[in-house]
């Protein structure tokens, strides 16, 4: 298959790195969003209960959300911090303990108290809302609501704001650190003629005049951005996959005219699902569901309540990302959002400058899936192929604490990092074990790339962390200079951080080429043939 460019992708919409901005000069109101600040780091969020309710001809939203929170220091007199991102408003805020006054001030709603609050203390802060949100101009790659119309004209309404953040509608405590430890209740008030689909399970419908409400549960913790309302003319459908907890409910939303086309898709879901949870572990929310509902654009990770929008076709709507032809075997939309669900849902970045976490494994499920559903050789090409996508235009780690991501590499730059990886340890089922013991034992967990990167060192046995720094950490891409004699191949590494420890198995023999030349002797004199796994590049001198 011909392979697609890179700026095709750009142009066509179809990369990543949806968020990135590079060279931006950051503010005070960046590190407000981004921090952990005196105004956020006394008090824990324990359960969002909200409801929404949008207005298709006003393209607005009113609700309110109740905000449990358990205090975690001994403070005195503190200003709590509540983003809401404007033009949003706040028409009411109550609490259960005495607010002395609350102002809503650019992005933020500061609320002021006059008392000791004592740790371990539990309270709440309710929040009713309402305004015209922010219009998502090409969702998902920038943030907003979508109010639009399906094919037969009817209203369908969503929202994506992984990058900008749920604040954008909803108020909350909008940092990726601090997810509500008992989940959510989220009620959608809809038309009558039409229905809300939330994340979680349906747990009452009832009318309410000439109005539906459709309330939703979640159990588990969950990231703010995933929290998300789908109103449309939805139709449903339902299934179970056996897996390694049980039965888990297949929950299958989409527009009443893609029913069948659905039906038929959607049979991709259990052998993914069988291939992840092979890979990584049991589907970390079984008490949530397993959710697809169809999106008013492509698609993304929302907890069990994955958009899909790749219009139920193969690919990345209709190419393959990879440009190899492999991809075309299986739905992009399907496999890479519901990776997500381990990999940004069961284990969260504390900070989005480590959004590595989430993308470059779960870019990496499409190979591991692939191996699975078809075979390592087609894995093997689809990994390489993803290759083509890496711009090494600015490290993969962004900067800390001001909402700030880094490149849109972390996505095939993330996943060929992890495939080198896994060539060094050389034992698919020690690897295996290490991306199931990740879910496991950071499980529900929000994390730093440290604790990711220092895990796999420990569990594997071998030091990578001058890896880990060469690939996240700087744009350069190893290179080994390499010549041959007959059976003498001389080598060594350049373009490296300083002392990387990146050994590579040429010829059955395992090398670990420094900045000095080498010589080894091989075990036959024909022209040497590396392992195009490893993600370096291999250049022959004289």
């Amino acid at each position: 298959m011909k392979k697609i460019s890179y700026s095709l992708l750009l142009a066509s919409g179809l990369a990543f790195g949806q968020f990135f901005e590079k060279d931006k000069v950051f503010t005070k109101q960046d590190t407000l969003k981004g921090s952990d600040t005196q105004f956020r780091n006394f008090w824990d969020v324990k359960k969002y209960d909200l409801s929404v309710e949008p207005d298709f001809a006003q393209k607005s939203i009113k609700g309110n959300n109740k905000i449990s929170f358990e205090i975690t220091k001994d403070v005195t007199n503190p200003t709590f911090q509540i983003d809401l991102q404007q033009p949003m408003k706040a028409d009411k805020v109550e609490g259960s303990f005495p607010i002395v006054n609350y102002k809503q001030e650019g992005d933020f709603i500061w609320i002021t108290t006059n008392k000791s609050f004592k740790k371990g203390e539990k309270y709440t802060i309710d929040i009713a809302y309402s305004g015209n949100p922010t219009i998502a101009k090409r969702a998902p790659w920038d943030g907003g609501w979508v109010f639009t119309k399906d094919e037969k004209g009817n209203p369908w309404m969503s929202v994506a704001d992984e990058g900008i953040g749920a604040s954008i509608w909803l108020p909350t405590k909008d940092i990726w650190s601090d997810e509500p430890d008992n989940g959510i209740v989220m009620k959608i008030i809809t038309p009558k003629d039409l229905v809300g689909v939330g994340n979680g399970k349906l747990i009452d419908k009832k009318a309410m005049g000439d109005k539906m409400a459709y309330t939703w549960e979640v159990k588990n913790p969950i990231n703010a951005y995933s929290i998300i309302p789908n109103i449309g003319k939805y139709v449903n459908f339902k299934d179970t996959f056996n897996g390694e907890k049980g039965k888990l409910d297949l929950d299958y939303w989409v527009i009443d005219y893609n029913l069948d086309k659905a039906k038929k898709q959607f049979q991709q879901v259990k052998p993914m699902l069988s291939a992840f949870e092979y890979w990584f572990g049991p589907y970390p929310f079984y008490e949530d569901s397993y959710k697809l509902v169809d999106s008013p654009y492509l698609g993304m990770e929302h907890q069990s309540n994955v958009a899909y929008g790749n219009g139920y076709q193969n690919g990345y709507m209709g190419r393959d990302y990879s440009g190899t032809g492999v991809g075309l075997n299986w739905d992009y939309i399907i496999v890479h959002e519901s990776g997500h669900e381990w990999f940004a849902n069961n284990i969260t970045a504390k900070d989005q400058a480590d959004m590595w976490v989430h993308e470059g494994f779960t870019m990496y499920s499409e190979v591991l899936f692939t191996e699975k559903y078809m075979d390592k050789k087609s894995a093997d090409i689809y990994a390489q192929g993803i290759r083509e996508g890496i711009q090494n235009d600015v490290p993969i780690i962004g900067k800390y604490g001001v909402r700030n991501e880094g490149s849109g590499d972390m996505y095939p730059k993330g996943a060929s990092m992890l495939h080198t990886i896994r060539q060094v340890i050389n034992n698919d089922e020690k690897f295996r074990e290490i991306l199931r013991g990740i879910n496991k034992d950071f499980y529900h967990q929000t994390v730093t790339t440290q604790q990711i990167e220092n895990y796999i060192s420990k569990k594997s046995g071998i030091d990578f962390s001058s890896v880990f720094n060469q690939y996240l950490r700087t744009t350069k891409v190893p290179v080994l200079e390499y010549s041959q004699k007959g059976e003498e191949l001389k080598f060594r590494y350049t373009n490296t951080v300083k002392n990387l420890k990146l050994p590579i198995i040429v010829d059955g023999v395992t090398i670990s080429p420094t900045d000095q030349w080498q010589t080894i002797k091989l075990k036959k004199g024909s022209p040497v043939e590396f392992n195009n796994n490893y993600y370096i590049d291999y250049q022959k001198v004289q």
